[in-house]
């Protein structure tokens, strides 16, 4: 079966950076729903359609087309007393954004003193990146994963 639409791959990934140095790696396969449901990177998702199980790949990416440029407004520091117990240096924290009143996901960069340095941007902004990509099988996806955008079952979502 090709991946198109609609269809669950089963991927291995592997991320390095510009110089080759791994930064991640999935130690099982990742499942995810093809077709624009964001459950993958655009980039990722062109490279791998009309391929089937087998086919392997290199996504050379930039931060244009990864994980964006970064952005230093999203930079925030916030008094340690105010900082919940228990989360340290590269822990994540969730905070209400006071313009929107959504949540937005920070890093936690630095304690320096009283001080907790928090960056927004996501861990790999700004990065070119290299994703090997080693499709290990396709299938349809089911209604239900479709209606819910993401795939289910083995290596996807669990309810």
């Amino acid at each position: 079966m090709k991946i198109q639409k609609d269809t669950i791959a089963l991927l291995h990934l592997k991320v390095a950076n510009s110089k080759g140095q791994l930064i991640e790696a999935s130690k099982e396969p990742m499942a995810v729903l093809i077709g624009g449901y964001g459950n993958t990177l655009p980039a990722i998702e062109a490279a791998l359609e009309g391929q089937e199980a087998g086919f392997a790949t290199t996504v050379a990416l930039t931060p244009e087309t990864g994980f964006g440029v970064r952005d230093e407004s999203k930079l925030r520091t916030i008094a340690k007393k105010d900082f919940p117990p228990g989360v340290k240096v590269g822990g994540q924290l969730e905070l209400r954004e006071e313009e929107n009143g959504e949540f937005q996901l920070f890093n936690v960069v630095k304690i320096k003193g009283d001080q907790v340095l928090l960056d927004g941007n996501h861990p790999l902004a700004g990065m070119d990146l290299k994703v090997s990509i080693k499709v290990a099988s396709v299938r349809a996806a089911s209604a239900e994963e479709i209606a819910h955008g993401h795939a289910h079952g083995e290596h996807g979502h669990h309810h």
